[in-house]
């Protein structure tokens, strides 16, 4: 049971796999501006609790 379940997640993982090719460097710049977007939330949300004399 727990085989057929390994085999079926590792089918699902290799036939995703097979559209990264098609989608180039897209979610490569995706990830990229995600992380970005997030460093910068972070940063503000920092300042705001250091302005507000949190440590």
């Amino acid at each position: 049971m727990v085989s057929k379940i390994a085999y079926a997640l590792g089918d699902f993982f290799e036939w995703t796999f097979q559209i990264l090719p098609i989608l180039g460097n897209l979610p490569n710049i995706l990830l990229l501006i995600i992380g970005f977007a997030a460093f910068f939330y972070w940063m503000n949300e920092m300042r705001k609790h250091q302005k507000a004399g949190e440590r």
